[in-house]
């Protein structure tokens, strides 16, 4: 196994917006870019990032109803839990 401060592929994958947004800390963002330095995978996650926010620009931020934001965030919750057995 690695070093303890190492990223994994998963962990570099939810703090690419922080990366690029240039909101990670000094020795995460060391840890990520030395990520970076060995995964080919991962730079082209970077790049398609960066390229999709190229495409699209800022999009603006609107008021979500909270009742529709609560039930969007359930939803991401559970999938990102993956499946569940119904048994």
């Amino acid at each position: 196994m690695g070093d303890a401060h190492e990223m994994a592929c998963r962990e570099l994958v939810q703090l690419v917006s922080d990366y690029l947004d240039q909101h990670l800390a000094e020795v995460d963002r060391r840890r990520f870019e030395a990520h970076l330095a060995a995964c080919p995978d991962c730079v082209t996650i970077v790049e398609q990032f960066r390229a999709t926010i190229t495409s699209t620009g800022r999009i603006a931020q609107v008021a979500v109803p909270a009742d529709t934001r609560d039930a969007l965030l359930s939803a991401f919750r559970g999938w990102s839990a993956g499946p569940r057995s119904t048994t």
